[in-house]
């Protein structure tokens, strides 16, 4: 498959199936995609970053996303930079330690 296209599918995953993401005022970007290896980053960012169930969603997006997308073995989760980066990043890094998140999944 050519990196147009696991991009192309993980767009289509994640605005479909965690539409959460825009719904709550956060935003994604696919930022790099490895057609070789089948590796994807996904930045998310905007209300995501400084959203108490961030960790869960960018765990959740890591383990679902390479079962639902063909040819894609692995899916990194950052936070957005820039004007779109998180609200409480500490925070963030703080609730991403948390052992309530370890196994939590979310409903998507």
């Amino acid at each position: 498959m050519s990196a147009e296209g696991l991009e192309r599918q993980t767009r289509s995953f994640l605005n479909d199936e965690v539409p959460q993401i825009q719904d709550h005022g956060g935003n994604f970007e696919v930022r790099d995609v490895d057609e070789e290896t089948g590796e994807v980053t996904v930045a998310i960012g905007g209300a995501c970053s400084g959203c108490g169930i961030a960790p869960m969603t960018m765990q959740a997006i890591e383990s679902r996303l390479p079962e639902e997308v063909d040819d894609l073995s692995n899916v990194e989760v950052v936070r957005t930079g820039g004007p779109r980066a998180a609200v409480m990043p500490q925070k963030t890094d703080e609730m991403e330690e948390m052992d309530e998140y370890e196994d939590y999944q979310p409903p998507f």
